[in-house]
């Protein structure tokens, strides 16, 4: 798995997942914010590439818990194979009616050294994953078991997270607010756009919290609008 620039990385840690829609809007692309999942313990950016688990729906002869005995259960190899600094990425088919994982799971990709968790459905053992550093993303608390509902079959390959197309590697941004996935051979782009992007809009803010209009400033049709904002970036 291709590991992202200390630069990159630290760009992608600086913006917001608000920023990036639009920076990937501008480059045509519409659906990349994951719908559905919030974090659970809020803090700072979540930046990695995605390591990815698919879920199909359970069948009674085959999920019952003695399938977890078996060390090649896709969950579990999942969870023990995801590499080092990916953000693992599950596809639940946006049904959190039985539990992604629980805090177990989640635990261990922790010590592994992942860099976040994300599902379309939802986890059991919500508050103690509420309480890990790892940063996680869910719908809502789903108690019962993976296996009611769930069927793991695939692992690292392509797959949908709340209605959003993503790719083994792609790169996975989450705030406070939501998860964005990144194309990867974008992210360099993307990501240098974004910084820009960010300090305008920090421009902007400061403008308008000093009683300034929006018109002619956001967006900067009035050619006076980026003198000032060069002025403002050598101050």
């Amino acid at each position: 798995m291709a590991q992202l620039s200390r630069e990159i990385s630290e760009r992608l840690m600086g913006v917001s997942t608000a920023t990036l829609t639009t920076a990937l809007f501008k480059r045509g692309f519409r659906n990349v914010f994951i719908q559905g999942p919030q974090r659970m313990n809020k803090g700072a950016n979540m930046v990695g590439p995605a390591y990815t688990l698919r879920y199909i729906p359970a069948r009674e002869d085959l999920d019952g818990l003695d399938c977890f005995e078996n060390p090649a259960n896709p969950q579990r190899k999942a969870v023990e194979e995801c590499p080092l600094g990916a953000v693992f990425v599950i596809d639940s088919r946006q049904d959190a009616t039985a539990a992604s994982a629980g805090c177990i799971l989640v635990t261990r990709l922790q010590i592994l050294g992942c860099h976040g968790v994300v599902t379309d459905g939802g986890f059991r053992d919500s508050p103690e994953i509420e309480q890990l550093e790892i940063p996680s993303y869910h719908v809502r608390p789903s108690a019962p078991t993976n296996l009611t509902k769930h069927h793991a079959v695939a692992i690292d390959d392509p797959i949908a997270c709340g209605g959003v197309a993503v790719f083994p590697g792609d790169i996975m941004v989450g705030d406070n607010e939501g998860v964005v996935c990144i194309p990867l051979h974008l992210v360099d782009e993307i990501s240098e756009i974004a910084v820009e992007m960010t300090l305008f809009e920090d421009f902007v803010l400061e403008k308008v919290q000093n009683g300034a209009s929006i018109v002619g400033l956001y967006p900067p049709t009035d050619p006076k609008t980026l003198e000032e904002y060069e002025e403002w970036q050598n101050q």
